[in-house]
Order: C-alpha cells, then structure tokens, then sequence
C-alpha cells in the first residue's frame, strides 16, 4: 500500500529522479532503496515527495498535489512508456516525439475532439487545434498556435496533423479545377493539405538528429469565414538553409527533392532531366548519406508529384522546377582545371548539361564563369578567375537558383490557395527550425537560435509577465514572481547596435574586412563586459574550433565566424546572372528578372516584388533581411491569442519510445514548462468578465438575483457565495472574475448537474407525453383487437349450427334454380325484342315505299313546270316579232 510517509523521489545519474522507499533516517540524512533496486543515502533537502497513486500518468501536471521537477518528469516518462505522447502543463501542451506512427490521428479522433471541452477528453494536439478554431469564432479574434522545440522533437509532423484538423472541420467540400492554373480537380481543404509534401520536398533534410528536420521557418495562415468555413491560406516562409544545397555534414543529405529525382520513380522524367538514378554520381548531393532508412524516395518523388498535380501546376511548370532542381545536381559536376593564373574548363558534358537544362546558352555560361565582367570605376573589364575562385562561383549560384526557386514555390502556392471566399479571421500555425547545437555552429545556427530566442521571450512574456500585468491592471493582490527567464540580455547581444548581427553588417560595408576583423571587434566589443558572451570552452575530443559563445534560454553555445562575411552578403557571379535572365526558360528569366547586383548597391536575397523591379540602392544583407522578416512575424503574433505546442526529443538516437531522463529534463526546464506550471498553480489560469459569468451560470443560484436590478458585479458575488466556493480559489478584478485552475471544472460540472436534472424532468415530461400517446394507440388496438375476437367466435359458433349446414348445402341449389329464371327471363325478353324489330322493319320499309311516291310525285310536278315556262319564253318572242314587224 501506498504510504506518502516513506515514499519519495531521489536524485539518480541515470534517471535523474528515482522512485524509492525510506529504509533508515539518521539525522538529515536518509537511506533509501530505489525501485531499480539501489541503496543510496541522501540530503532530506534532496528528497522530493510523491504524489498518490490517483494522479498516475496525470493529464495535465498543473493538477498534481506535489508540484516539482522529480513528479514532473516522473509523470511525462510513465505517460510516454505507455505510448500516452501528449500532456497538458497548465494552459499549454507538451508533446514528446514517439519516433513512431501512432494510429491516434484519424477521422474518428477528428470527431471525437471536435468541439469538446479539454478536461472532458484525453491530451491531444487536436484539443489544442479545436480550442483555437472555437476561440476564434467565440471570441471573434485572430489566433496562433506555436509549435516549438529543439530540432528533432516533432514540430513539423504536428504542424501537419494541426491543418490537417482545420482542414477536416473547416471543410467546405467544393471541388476547385486545378486552383484556376489546370492539373486535378481538388477541394481547397486538399490543397491546403498538400502544399506539406512539396515543402517538405524542397525545405527539409536528414540531420543526425531528425530524419526530415525543416531547414526553412513557416509561418502558415489558414483563413476562415464568418461561419468558420475555410476561406483560404498562406504560406510565408523563413531562413532557408541554402548551404545545404552544395554542401552537408556526414550522416546529413541535401534536400530531399534531389534523391528524389535520381530514385527512378518516373523514367520519363530521368530522361528527360538527364539524370542517373545514383545519387552519389553528383557531388553537391553524395557529402554525406543518399538513403534514410525506411524512406522510399521513389514513393516519396510520387507524393511529391501527385501533390503538385492537386495544386493546379501544370505540367510545365512542373518540368521547369525538374529542370532547375536537376542542373544545380550537374552544376556541382562541373571541374575546372588553372592554366597559367586563368581557370579553364575540364570538359564540357556538365557544362552542357547544364545550359539545356537552364535553357542558356552553356557557351555565354561558362564564358560568365571563367572571364566575368566586373566595374572599375564607370568602366567594365574582363577579369580572369581562378579555379577556386570558379568552384566558389558555381556553389554559390546553385545556393542562388535554389533560394529563388523555394521563394517562387511559396508564391506559387499561395496564388492556387488564394479564393474570392471573404476572409474573417485567421489561424496561425507556426513551425521554424528549433534550436540547435551541432559540433560546428555557424552564421545559420546564430540566425535559427536567435530566432527560437525571441520566440521564447514571446512564450514567457505571454505566460508570465502579462498574465501578472493582468492581475495589477484588475486590482488585484499579488506578490510579482520572478521566474528568472528574462532573455532580453541575450537578444540585445545579438540585435541591439554594436550587437553582433550590427558588428556583421558594418564589417560588410569594408571591401579589406574579414572574418578575423569581425571576430576582433566581437571580442573588443564585448569579451569580459557581458556573462552573456563568453569565451568557448575547448574540450580534448572537440574536431571544430570556436571563436566566441553565447548563452542561450537552452544552452551555451560555440561559435565558428568562418565565412560569415561571405555568408551574410552573399555575392553570386552577375555576368552568369545576365545569362540566367535571357533565359528561355520563364521560370528560370522570372526568378532573377528583379536581380540588381552589387554594382547598384543591392544584396542578394531579397524577395522579388511581382512586376516591379527592385531600384532601391540600400544593401541589404541576409541578417538584416532576417531580421525584418522576424519582426514583421513578431508583430503579427502579438496581434493574436496564442496557443504553445511544446515539442519535446526523447533521446538522440531516433528510438522508438526510448527516454533520455537527463535530456528530456533539460528541455522542460529550458522551455519554461516547470515555470509555466508554477505560474498556473500560483496564479489564477482561467478569468470571465462579470456579464458572462453571470450568464452562464445563473443557474447555480437563480434565487439570488432572480428580482430587480442586479449589477453583474454584485450577481457574480451572490452566486459565488450562494454555492459557497472558497475565496481562497478565486479572486474578483474590476472588470473579471478570476480562478484557480480546476475551478472552472468544478464550476462546470455543478452547471451540467442542474442541467443535468433540468432535462431529466424535461425528459420525463416528454417520455409522459409519448407514453400516452402510445397508450391512447394502444387502447384503440385493443378495440380492434375486441371487434375482430367477437366476429371470430360468433363465426365458430355459426359454422357448427344445423341450420347453417342446411343452408350452406341449399344455397348451391338455389343459385342453379335462380339461374333457369334468368334464362327464362332472358329469352322472353328476347322474343319482346325480336317481335319489336320486326315491327319496326315494316314500318321502315312502309315509309320508304311512301317516301318513294312522293319522290316520284315532286319529279312530276317539276316537269310540267320546266313546261310551262318554256311555253312562256316561246309566247314572247313571238310577241317581239310582231312588235317588230308594225314598225
């Protein structure tokens, strides 16, 4: 049995905390054997209490009686031995990566999370995702939903899963033609949902610590109607690593669209792009591994294809994307050998493939390699380049094309997701690269960690400091707690002026600066003035030298400035980017057609403007660019009501349901999950302004503001009272009423209770109703029933009567005899009519033989008068004769 007396946690090298039973006290000190059978003897003070066995793999650790890092961590291993991934800590969710498919995410969990209360349902990403969307059309507002961590923990498989969710209950079902641009007929919700494999394509890569980590950030809008329909998205995207591209560190690949391409899933394809189907025949993509385990790339290039189908691209454009993806491969083939101090090529097969594929001219392309022109003064002359100098050329163009590329996919997207449909409100889902620590940090690493730093601030300001802002902007008692995550000094270092992005881009203005005068005026600037900057600490086993280190929210961590001017301005070769913009190639002359290289004071970079060429003379570097985009991200985010997703990577080897006590307990202190939790217990998580609370629940204590005027205010107050909850568990502002967390809970299911017994007595009166409604049906059965009952038996009884046997015999008879009388009656009615026949034959033929005589008669009678009258004619032409005569 459990007794919380002799059960404690204690801290373990392996496991960090251990569960044991008190065996011996001496003093402070204690002895205790340990659940893997261990004695150990320890420090009282370095004994942690245990919670009852009722709070076993608790959902939300904000509820647990001992709040504390052992029973914190305790209860996030148990919940993920038993395959239990999500777990609420307060007001946000944290994940641990199962490294694993687990059959949790389909249509019926989508159903069963859909407009559910959180406590009424197990932890999950979807509860998070359904409390946003109903957040959104309750309280009319724009929201977010933050899905971070460090690389590997799972950000951008729960990012899918969250808009796959919007995509699910927003649906609006209609099928759209191709996005208005041709290719398969899809729903938008399809769309929306496809746009991840062609990403993923092109923005994500095997790290050593993640098989498809996000080399690029994302920011995705999914736009809803007034009625919560899906109205839309967009896609805005972040820091694209393009060092990738050309290079990868061992165990690393490039991006997965290449190993795609050369897998053989579409040999039409092949032949056409001029490819093998071996990736290690192209240097860019062969540095490190060209296979994943249990990655089919050849089934992968198929999603990827089919995705791009569903997003209305056309068939041409798809190759172009081929084309361009499939000569950065041959663009890396491509050797020079020196002759003299001027480079030259060493054969022309790669070079030729390439221009096919780019559609240039592979003549003018390497003519642009090997003998740029580049500006003296207000002249232009030709400048021979080295071999060195070349290779560099081509790496950095093919970075160039690919950087452009992604940028016009993103746009590309975003015109198929664009709809008429009138947009509301809006659903961020954020997913970046989380921070990293690799042997050797450089100038992409500074910019991701800076950007997971800022991030940070935003979680802690969110959750701490406003959260006690609110308190003293309602009036009400509290003692400031400071959670100690302050990060402003760490992002004024990195930001601020003679910070050391401002340090970078001043020392890329200097034509002579270098990476070690960089590096020089770091150290003046800040070595020995800062704890924030530090001096890297070399180890034995370290195989990369460091130049400075920051302390971050997760880590320490060493800097290399290698090739940080370089990165940071970015040059690429224009006379090969003139080449590039006569391209026939639309895709390839649309990319670059708003590139103003240096000679107009423009950096690279930038994204081009559609139909309008870029004729600012600012240089713009990639830090600086970076650090615009982050601030605009920033800014959109405060403008929302945000929602944390806290990804958490359970060990470094990729195992399925493996924990790493030690790391995982690192990350839930560097992401303020145990201050969140604090925060939550201490404070007061849920608030409600007065006029809701009173209208929601009323029905707690309708007695005590059921007369007259009663001010919100004053109404909270009498039910609070009337349902005697203890002042301690809540607090009443100025303008809200404020609770502990579980309250609300509590409040809730006394609500459901009176509702609860309200509809039972609806329930009964309707069921009296139906019931006498059945019983009134069922009485006039019965009457049948009765009437049929009475008729049978008299039947029965009839049909044994003697009587009725006689008649039954006789009633045959009677029918033949009454049969003779009809006859009988028949053929005298017969005779009657033939006699009356005969007597109107003679009458007929009587008056046929008198109508004959009177014809007979008028025939005479109009002969004598034909007589008489031609004796008349004949009388007065004598008479005319005569006449004539006399005269």
């Amino acid at each position: 049995p459990f007794d919380a007396k002799t059960v404690l946690f204690v801290p373990d090298k392996t496991d960090v905390f251990v569960e044991g039973e008190i065996r011996a006290t001496k003093g402070d000190m204690v002895t205790v054997e340990t659940v893997t059978k261990k004695t150990v003897t320890v420090k009282k003070d370095n004994t942690y209490q245990v919670n009852p066995p009722k709070f076993s793999l608790c959902d939300d650790m904000a509820n647990l009686t001992y709040l504390h890092d052992a029973s914190v961590l305790h209860n996030m291993r148990e919940r993920y031995n038993h395959k239990l991934i999500y777990t609420y800590s307060g007001l946000f969710c944290v994940v641990i990566n199962p490294y694993a498919r687990l059959p949790i995410y389909k249509n019926e969990v989508v159903a069963l999370y859909r407009s559910r209360r959180r406590m009424d349902i197990p932890p999950h990403l979807f509860a998070i995702a359904d409390e946003a969307y109903r957040n959104m059309l309750e309280d009319r507002d724009n929201q977010s939903i933050l899905i971070t961590g460090e690389s590997g923990a799972g950000k951008t498989e729960n990012t899918k899963k969250v808009i796959a969710y919007f995509a699910t209950v927003a649906a609006l079902g209609e099928v759209r033609d191709g996005g208005g641009f041709g290719g398969k007929k899809a729903t938008l919700e399809d769309q929306v949902v496809q746009t991840n494999p062609v990403l993923e394509a092109f923005g994500n890569a095997k790290t050593n610590r993640n098989n498809n980590s996000s080399r690029f950030g994302k920011f995705i809008r999914i736009h809803f109607g007034g009625k919560g329909k899906l109205a839309g998205a967009d896609i805005e995207t972040y820091l694209l690593e393009k060092s990738r591209v050309i290079s990868q560190m061992p165990g690393e690949r490039c991006y997965h669209v290449f190993y795609q391409l050369v897998s053989g899933a579409f040999p039409q394809y092949t032949e056409k792009l001029l490819l093998v189907n071996d990736a290690r025949e192209y240097k860019y993509i062969s540095q490190g591994d060209v296979t994943i385990a249990g990655v089919d790339d050849r089934e992968e290039m198929r999603f990827t294809d089919e995705a791009f189908d569903i997003l209305g691209f056309s068939n041409d454009e798809k190759m172009q994307v081929y084309r361009l993806v499939s000569g950065i491969c041959h663009y890396g083939n491509m050797k020079f050998k020196e002759r003299g101090e001027q480079a030259e090529c060493d054969g022309m097969e790669a070079a030729e493939k390439v221009g096919h594929l780019f559609s240039v001219p592979s003549a003018d392309m390497t003519k642009a390699l090997l003998k740029p022109r580049v500006k003296v003064g207000n002249d232009f002359v030709v400048k021979g380049q080295t071999a060195e100098q070349c290779f560099y050329s081509v790496g950095a163009l093919s970075k160039s094309i690919y950087n452009r590329l992604f940028i016009w996919l993103q746009g590309r997207l975003n015109e198929t997701l664009a709809t008429e449909l009138k947009r509301e409100y809006f659903i961020g889902v954020l997913d970046i690269a989380g921070f990293e620590i690799f042997e050797l940090n450089s100038f992409e690493q500074l910019c991701i960690n800076y950007t997971n730093e800022k991030l940070q601030q935003y979680f802690n300001h969110h959750m701490f400091v406003l959260e006690q802002e609110v308190y003293y902007r309602e009036g009400i008692f509290w003692e400031f707690i400071d959670f100690g995550m302050d990060l402003q000094a760490t992002i004024n270092l990195i930001e601020k002026p003679l910070g050391i992005m401002s340090i970078l881009e001043e020392e890329c203005m200097f034509p002579k600066a270098t990476d070690m005068t960089f590096k020089a005026k770091l150290n003046n600037n800040h070595a020995g003035k800062s704890s924030i900057f530090q001096t890297p600490k070399v180890g034995h086993k370290v195989k990369y030298t460091s130049d400075f280190a920051i302390k971050h929210y997760a880590a320490t961590v060493n800097y290399n400035v290698a090739h940080w001017l370089e990165k940071n301005k970015d040059p690429i070769n224009e006379s090969v980017v003139e080449v590039l913009q006569k391209s026939t190639s639309s895709l390839m002359s649309d990319m670059f057609k708003d590139y103003v290289g240096s000679n107009s004071q423009n950096g690279e970079g930038k994204k081009p403007k559609k139909g309008k060429a870029k004729k600012s003379a600012a240089f713009q570097t990639v830090s600086a660019l970076h650090r615009e985009q982050l601030n605009k991200l920033m800014f959109t985010l405060k403008n929302t009501f945000p929602h944390f997703v806290r990804c958490i990577i359970p060990n470094e080897t990729k195992s399925a349901f493996v924990i790493d006590s030690p790391l995982v307990m690192h990350q839930l202190t560097c992401n303020g999950v145990l201050e969140g939790i604090r925060i939550c217990r201490k404070g007061y998580p849920n608030r409600m302004p007065y006029h809701e609370f009173r209208h929601r629940y009323q029905i707690l204590a309708p007695q005590v503001v059921a007369g007259g005027f009663v001010e919100n205010k004053e109404a909270t107050k009498k039910i609070l009272e009337a349902i005697e909850l203890e002042s301690a568990r809540f607090a009443m502002g100025s303008t809200m009423v404020f609770f502990k967390s579980a309250v609300v809970g509590y409040l809730e299911d006394l609500r459901d209770d009176i509702l609860s017994r309200v509809m039972k007595n609806v329930q009964a009166r309707a069921r009296g109703v139906i019931h006498r409604m059945r019983l009134e049906r069922m009485l006039e059965q019965r009457e049948a029933r009765q009437i049929l009952q009475r008729n049978v038996r008299k039947w029965l009884k009839l049909r044994t009567w003697e009587w009725w046997k006689l008649y039954v015999k006789i009633k045959p008879l009677l029918q033949g005899f009454r049969t003779e009388e009809e006859l009988r009656a028949k053929e005298a009615e017969l005779n009657e009519l033939r006699e009356r026949y005969l007597e109107e034959e003679n009458l007929r033929k009587a008056l046929e033989r008198k109508c004959t005589a009177l014809e007979q008669q008028s025939n005479d009678i109009q002969n004598q008068m034909h007589a008489v009258r031609d004796a008349g004619i004949v009388k007065s032409k004598g008479n005319k004769v005569s006449a004539l005569t006399c005269l």
